[in-house]
């Protein structure tokens, strides 16, 4: 195990939904810590809390309790402009849906998380970009609309656009969830050449086959982590056996 100061680090964190008339609790009492280069993937039935785990590492949800530090800043001690600037900077996302904007190319679509860190001239920001398109074997593209791609080019795409800021760690939430099988299986190759190179990735996924391509898993059920290994033809078989 990496003996770095973890990249991320939760503590007793819980979630709670509240309205008039039920209290759900999606999340509770989650120990993780993430170590510099690591690979995990989420596991677990619908609604086990995996989704809203991802969210609030992305700080896209405020947890109800709990700690939690990103490279060792406590994220309760920001506002929303800071935790904005640390989303930034810190975290790179890519989605089930893309989520590509249709009327910018290619080019612009990956350009789009520098332009919002501000400070980085024009120059600078498109040689980083045509760089991690390249990365991405979709060079070629860059003058290209999304409309134009394939599933599987869009989410290539979207990793790119996740990547160019540089991120400490990439979450990936069901990245093949809207591509066939081929194409699935070429991003999940993809991931895994990233995370050959260094890059950290926490991964949520319904697909055992797809997790196996993680070195660790967790399994979640009922908002609490059940198992916390790293995957192996046993646990892999567990997953197929329970899912």
């Amino acid at each position: 195990m990496n003996e770095a100061a973890p990249v991320i680090d939760v503590r007793g964190l819980t979630k709670v939904y509240r309205t008039e008339e039920v209290e759900t609790h999606a999340l509770t009492g989650i120990e993780l810590s993430i170590q510099p280069g690591e690979y995990i993937a989420a596991m677990g039935p619908s609604g086990c809390g995996k989704t809203t785990l991802l969210s609030i590492l992305g700080l896209l949800e405020t947890p109800s309790g709990g700690e939690y530090q990103i490279s060792g800043t406590p994220v309760e001690t920001l506002n929303a402009g800071e935790r904005a600037r640390m989303r930034n900077r810190h975290i790179g996302f890519v989605f089930q849906a893309f989520n590509l904007i249709g009327d910018l190319t290619v080019e612009e679509n990956v350009e789009l998380p520098l332009i919002y860190r501000g400070g980085i001239p024009r120059n600078n920001r498109r040689e980083r970009v045509r760089a991690v398109l390249d990365e991405m074997g979709m060079s070629h593209r860059l003058r290209h609309y999304p409309g134009q791609l394939s599933g599987g080019q869009q989410q290539r795409v979207a990793i790119a656009r996740a990547l160019v800021g540089e991120p400490s760690i990439l979450l990936a939430d069901e990245p093949t969830g809207n591509l066939d099988s081929k194409s699935g299986e070429a991003v999940m190759e993809l991931l895994a050449g990233l995370h050959e190179r260094g890059a950290t990735i926490f991964m949520v996924t319904h697909d055992p086959h797809y997790a196996h391509f993680a070195k660790r898993l967790i399994r979640l059920i009922d908002g609490q982590i059940v198992d916390d290994a790293e995957t192996s033809e046993t646990t892999f078989e567990a997953g197929l056996a329970t899912h």
